[in-house]
């Protein structure tokens, strides 16, 4: 509880079937956020692969930040700012849960503070660049900032960074300030619940436009975007002892 939301460790326990989605989160999610996002219908793809195989996309690149990251940094940050934190701290490789915590903490009037993976971070200008328009302050990986990077460049003064590093550097720096808090992009259970408002409006537009999905294909590296695409489908599929949904 020191160093994550209390509320987001109370979700990572639960075993209730739903977990209530506060009112004031609701309206962030439709603006600006801009959900729910558009389930489409890929007929160009279709018709370039020669596919007798209907193909959708669900448009998670269409948020404020360009991926479904937004989606878990809107909450964490709600959830951070109830509990009177004033700090989001994380870390990130390719970059995107970054500008999205970015975004998320100057939506509350929260400051953020990144550890970025070196060697991403020297050649991903851009990005960088959108961290620090949102007010977020962004250390490369390993840094001098904490006594796990200090150490890290003792050894090797040039180490290009790596995603444990830049974990180790963020917890460490949330943990010895108490008005920060450190959040967390992938892989854990409250993110992938978080994430699950993916799953549940595809099932929504499935039924509105009376499809039911046969494959569901999605990219995978800590498990968020693929986890909150498919487990609101495959829950209702394992109930209704269904087995004809590959993923």
């Amino acid at each position: 509880q020191k160093v994550i939301v209390p509320e987001c460790l109370k979700q990572e326990m639960s075993q209730d079937m739903w977990i209530p989605i506060p009112p004031a989160l609701v309206g962030m999610y439709e603006w600006p956020l801009n959900r729910p996002r558009k389930l489409v219908r890929l007929t160009a793809l279709e018709n370039e692969l020669g596919t007798p195989a209907e193909i959708w996309a669900m448009t998670e690149f269409d948020s404020p930040t360009g991926s479904h990251k937004i989606n878990t940094a809107l909450a964490q940050a709600y959830y951070a700012k109830q509990a009177g934190r004033k700090v989001l701290v994380t870390e990130t490789g390719a970059g995107q849960w970054g500008t999205a915590v970015a975004a998320a903490a100057s939506m509350f009037g929260l400051k953020a503070k990144v550890f970025w993976v070196r060697n991403v971070m020297q050649w991903k200008a851009n990005r960088l660049q959108a961290m620090k328009n949102y007010g977020a302050e962004v250390f490369p990986s390993p840094s001098e900032t904490t006594k796990t990077g200090r150490q890290v460049l003792e050894k090797n003064p040039e180490h290009p960074g790596d995603l444990g590093i830049a974990i180790s550097e963020g917890v460490e720096t949330a943990a010895e300030d108490p008005e920060a808090c450190y959040v967390l992009g992938s892989v854990l259970n409250h993110v992938l619940l978080h994430q699950t408002i993916i799953g549940l409006e595809v099932m929504n537009q499935l039924r509105k436009a009376d499809r039911e999905p046969t494959v569901m294909i999605s990219c995978l590296g800590g498990g968020s975007n693929f986890g909150g695409f498919i487990l609101p489908i495959l829950g209702s599929m394992l109930v209704e002892q269904k087995k004809n949904i590959k993923f």
